[in-house]
């Protein structure tokens, strides 16, 4: 089978597709022929060998896919073949093929395309995650989304409405508080601006944000932090500016307001009921139609350093998608 295979860490030109044999069946396994694979920013630190944890070498990255069941181990029964799924993995997901264990998988919503599915677990569940078991974002409260129209952003944004808040999003072009409006955001802001602070205090008359969503870190991190409301919640989410903040302590203490930290590896390990729950709520909204995940742009496979490029340029809007067979 064809896949994308890291033999040494290196940029996204030094990697490429090659013919590797296609996997084989374990017990409790399920082998999936792959319509379309998700890539988010972690995939791009991964094949760098930036990422905090490595790899082993060789890999094929990718974490998020949807496809077809193609084989079922004889132990398991809640698949067969022909069933469309979706799933998530630490790794292996840019291939035609891929052999994971049954819980890894979820049925997909027959009405929801590959595309989709692919760009829904990982940035869905972060925002739930985040919004509902970490900040316990209320109704009528404001939020404010940083990096509103990247693929993690969006989410958060139709999340945030779902739940009933007022989302401010905020991004650096017209064109990504376009889309974000697009997808339910009441207000935008453009956070490049050097008064954008006064922008947001008059947006919510003096208020000042209860949750901040916040995947993009640096400076911008800071800055949003100083503006929070009394008993605010700013969830740290990641770092796509690459630059990690350093919060002076007396901020939190003169705000009354809590920094959380959202790390999507970690839940279901360390709080199984709870991504069990969340899980559940996400694909009751997901086959009622409430929620429909936003497919940013599609990529044939063998144009896949597109979609990484795209990514670690932060010129996305919404998960950029590599579109297989």
């Amino acid at each position: 089978m064809k896949a994308v295979v890291v033999d040494n860490y290196n940029s996204i030109d030094g990697i490429s597709i090659r013919e590797i044999d296609t996997p084989g069946l374990g017990a409790g396994e399920v082998r999936v022929r792959i319509g379309a694979a998700a890539v988010g920013f972690v995939d791009g630190l991964k094949v760098q060998g930036l990422y905090q944890t490595k790899d082993p070498l060789p890999f094929v990255p990718g974490t998020e896919f949807a496809g077809t069941v193609e084989a079922v181990a004889d132990d398991v029964s809640a698949f067969k073949p022909g069933m469309p799924v979706i799933g998530m993995t630490r790794s292996g997901a840019l291939a035609e093929y891929i052999s994971v264990p049954s819980a890894a998988l979820k049925p997909l919503p027959p009405q929801v395309p590959f595309e989709a599915g692919a760009s829904f677990q990982a940035n869905y569940l972060t925002g739930l995650y985040a919004l509902e078991a970490r900040a316990a974002l209320q109704a009528d409260e404001i939020l404010l989304v940083l990096g509103a129209a990247g693929g993690v952003g969006i989410a958060a944004v139709q999340i945030g409405k779902l739940m009933g808040a007022r989302v401010i999003a905020a991004a650096s072009t017209a064109e990504k508080r376009d889309f974000a409006v697009r997808f339910g955001a009441d207000q935008t802001i453009d956070y490049t601006k050097p008064d954008w602070r006064d922008t947001l205090k008059e947006l919510t008359g003096g208020h000042g944000p209860d949750v901040i969503y916040d995947p993009v870190g640096g400076e911008v991190s800071l800055q949003a932090f100083r503006s929070i409301a009394w008993r605010g919640r700013h969830l740290v989410v990641g770092f796509a500016s690459g630059t990690i903040p350093a919060l002076a302590f007396n901020l939190p203490l003169l705000k009354g307001g809590a920094l959380l930290g959202v790390d999507l590896a970690q839940i279901q390990k360390r709080e199984p009921e709870t991504h069990t729950r969340l899980m559940g709520q996400l694909f009751d909204w997901l086959a009622s139609g409430q929620l429909q995940p936003v497919v940013g742009k599609i990529v044939p496979f063998e144009n896949f350093r597109e979609a990484f490029k795209t990514m670690q340029s932060r010129s996305a809007l919404g998960k950029m998608i590599i579109k297989l067979g």
